[in-house]
């Protein structure tokens, strides 16, 4: 019996320490719920305050992980879905915005229809412009928002008509930064190469430089605008912007130049554009002595996305061109293609099949049957023996030796000379930079950069002169070191 008691009394003080436990538990646990709905409503509302600020990219993983808590909320659908778009991750927004348009979130409406547009489903980008404008009937400036949307459809529909009949044999998805590595040209086409390995110090690694085949002549981009330079013994110099018809408006990049000399390719962007960079091409006028007023390409070379580096081998009879429709954001398709002789457009056919084709939906229905393309595609993929790394730098000495390397030179005067010389490029294309900056300022009204341009112009000139003597002399000091 008194074991019992024991028993009994033990039984009760360890339920009275559960219930305890169970307490301190509940306390603890409600204490960390609060907590993490209080950090969960921080959170939110600076994703919210990020998304209001347009700093969409900041805003977007906050709303990913808010999403997986509450993936139901038709505002959370809508901030993430808008944050994925303006982010240029539109295949992936449809789903976030296709919610919040089905629950009535009123500003999904011309991001979706817009949306549905540049994938060119025009009677699903109707629906959902037809939705805002009732939604916003009273509102003028959401109206006339929605005009500029309807007016940019209305070009797509029209570029559909025009659908280029071109023959596509390959296509790579690569990273933006490589994707150089696609394109493999003949050593009579030239060379494009990264625009920061031409220019040492040029900090703009998504651009690029064309060289001709004969290596006396480059074309390039700074600051939006096309310039070239010849070769004058072994240094790049005398600028030239292009003309006013190719540098008219916009940003222009990403040149290539035919071995004609006269046909020029490059990507434009600006507020006439499908979307981002489109392609034009334009040729030299002898008789006016400039370039003839661009024509942008039709598609499937353009699109609602950024389109860019048309290159065209006439030796391989293969052309290429980069875009990043529906690609991720790091990423870019460079697609290889067969030039036509003559410009030759899709007639009578379906509106679904020149979206296809638009699209680049399918590759093999834009290829003829029965025909072997394999020869092609080997030329495409054949890298020339051209294609090489850019050096360090390239100093010709005499018709035998080229110097690549400071280690190089064996005249201690000379290789101390030319590193001199090196240090006064880096100043010049400083100096080119500052131009272009002041030359741009200026053309936008800034007339009191007149003096300053002028002495920067002159401060170019004199220094350019300066190079040139200091490598003669360079050359000079080493060639007494060398025996043959």
């Amino acid at each position: 019996c008194i074991a019992y008691q024991m028993l009994t009394t033990k039984l009760l003080s360890l339920n009275t320490e559960i219930n305890r436990m169970k307490l301190k538990h509940i306390f603890w646990t409600f204490l960390f719920s609060s907590f993490c709905i209080i950090m969960q409503g921080q959170t939110l509302d600076n994703a919210k305050a990020m998304f209001n600020e347009s700093k969409f990219a900041d805003a977007l993983p906050f709303f990913r992980i808010e999403y997986n808590i509450t993936p139901d909320n038709a505002n959370l659908n809508y901030w993430l879905g808008v944050s994925l778009f303006e982010t240029g991750l539109l295949t992936e927004s449809e789903k976030y915005l296709a919610f919040a348009s089905k629950n009535n979130i009123r500003n999904s409406y011309i991001y979706l229809g817009e949306l549905y547009a540049k994938m060119y489903r025009f009677a699903d980008a109707e629906r959902e412009f037809s939705k805002y404008e009732k939604a916003n009937r009273r509102d003028k400036e959401a109206l006339a928002k929605l005009t500029n949307k309807r007016e940019y459809m209305s070009k797509l529909k029209q570029s559909i008509s025009h659908t280029e009949d071109i023959q596509i044999i390959d296509s790579l998805v690569v990273y933006k930064q490589d994707f150089l590595n696609a394109y493999n040209l003949s050593s009579a086409a030239g060379k494009v190469v990264p625009s920061n390995k031409f220019f040492k110090n040029n900090p703009e690694t998504d651009k690029t430089v064309y060289i001709n085949e004969l290596e006396n002549k480059i074309y390039y981009s700074q600051q939006g605008k096309l310039f070239t330079m010849e070769k004058l013994i072994d240094t790049y110099g005398n600028e030239k912007l292009l003309p006013e018809t190719i540098n008219d408006k916009g940003i222009q990049d990403f040149p290539f130049v035919m071995p004609d000399g006269a046909t020029i390719y490059f990507a434009s962007a600006s507020e006439e554009s499908m979307g981002g960079y489109d392609i034009y091409v334009t040729r030299y006028n002898i008789q006016t002595n400039s370039y003839l007023n661009p024509n942008r390409l039709n598609a499937p070379f353009n699109s609602p996305f950024n389109d860019y580096m048309m290159v065209i081998d006439e030796e391989k009879g293969i052309g290429w061109f980069a875009s990043d429709r529906f690609q991720p954001s790091d990423s870019v398709c460079v697609y290889t293609f067969i030039p036509n002789n003559q410009t030759t457009m899709l007639e009578n056919e379906s509106q679904e099949y020149l979206i296809n084709r638009a699209r680049i939906s399918e590759i093999a229905k834009t290829l003829q049957p029965d025909k072997d393309y394999s020869a092609l595609l080997a030329k495409a993929k054949k890298i020339s023996a051209s294609k090489t790394i850019m050096n360090e730098f390239e100093f010709v000495i005499n018709d035998k030796v080229t110097y690549r390397s400071l280690n190089q030179f064996r005249n201690p005067k000379a290789r101390n000379l030319y590193s001199q010389v090196m240090e006064m490029e880096k100043e010049s294309i400083k100096l080119q930079q500052q131009l272009n900056s002041y030359r741009e300022r200026y053309a936008a009204g800034e007339k009191s950069l007149r003096n300053i341009i002028l002495q920067s112009e002159a401060r170019s000139k004199k220094l350019f002169d300066e190079i040139g003597s200091a490598k003669k002399e360079v050359r000079k000091e080493e060639i007494k070191s060398l025996s043959f």
